[in-house]
């Protein structure tokens, strides 16, 4: 059977006043279609609610049950305006985040941060990946918005640039990442008076603009690399920095990354910058994503 929210209100103002005339004042009815009611309620449910006598109205064990879960379900469903609103005003919801692991040391946590001072009933679901994992999560409709690295990669199947949109949100120079002791000379370090040591390197399906801007700058320099290891995650990179197999250069904000056998430097001259932004669906009408693009633009 299927109970209704009328049923259950008449059901407990009846069990607060123990008085069915009191009760029907207090729903603005009669007494005889309360009584009514309340009688088909307990023909409904297949068991009496209320002993009743012409001294006093009291409540069953079956009543005595039914009573806090009426007045449960009745507070609920009295708050369902106001999720409602908070739900169209991008107050309250589920907003499914991405983000590349640079965004992690650096814009992440202060945007985290603000975003859930300003929207407190919002629940965030995180997950680091790559820009190229992100698209396929975004077109496919997996994840709501995603931290990047540009320029994002392209699907012929469903047109990326079509249906995604994107906002810049900073840019960091790369630093320099080797293993601790290598370096004699205190200061930003030229790539040419670096020792001869593998490179370690994202692979460039899963960030190409970042993987041609670390080789660009040893071509600068006149060195062709020798590519010892690939890489997807920072962590990866730094820890086999850690072990020694090699040096890396990477978004300056690893080296919030403290790992022991590591050492960050900056390099001598202009360094190469790598952009992030945030990217979304452009057919979205997540009002909880709208929300948190509003807060990046402010």
């Amino acid at each position: 059977m299927s109970i209704d929210l009328r049923q259950l209100r008449f059901f407990l103002t009846v069990a607060e006043e123990l008085h069915f005339g009191r009760a029907a004042e207090r729903l603005h009815m009669t007494q005889p279609p309360l009584s009514q009611a309340i009688a088909a309620f307990e023909a409904a449910l297949g068991a009496p609610l209320f002993l009743r006598n012409r001294r006093q109205v009291a409540l069953t064990p079956a009543g005595a049950a039914l009573l806090p879960e009426a007045r449960r379900l009745l507070d609920a469903a009295g708050g369902l305006p106001e999720l409602v609103r908070r739900a169209a005003a991008g107050e309250a919801g589920r907003l499914a985040l991405s983000f590349v692991t640079p965004a992690g040391y650096s814009m992440l946590p202060p945007l985290l941060r603000d975003y859930s001072a300003a929207y407190p009933n919002v629940q965030l679901v995180l997950q680091e990946a790559t820009t190229d994992v992100q698209v396929d999560d975004l077109l496919h409709g997996r994840i709501d918005a995603g931290l990047v690295i540009p320029p994002l990669p392209e699907n012929t199947q469903m047109r990326t640039q079509e249906r995604l949109d994107y906002l810049k949100l900073q840019e960091e120079p790369l630093v320099l990442c080797v293993p601790a002791g290598v370096l004699k000379e205190s200061g930003p370090i030229e790539l040419a008076a670096l020792p001869l040591l593998p490179l370690i390197i994202f692979p460039r399906q899963s960030a190409p603009a970042l993987h041609d801007a670390i080789l660009s700058c040893f071509h600068d320099a006149g060195i062709v690399p020798v590519i010892g290891q690939e890489a997807i995650q920072m962590q990866t990179i730094v820890s086999l920095v850690s072990a020694g197999m090699g040096l890396a250069l990477v978004p300056q904000s690893v080296s919030n990354l403290m790992r022991p056998g590591v050492e960050y430097r900056a390099l001598a001259g202009p360094a190469p910058l790598v952009e992030l932004g945030v990217c979304w669906r452009l057919d979205s009408a997540s009002p909880v994503l709208h929300g948190f693009l509003e807060l990046l633009r402010k």
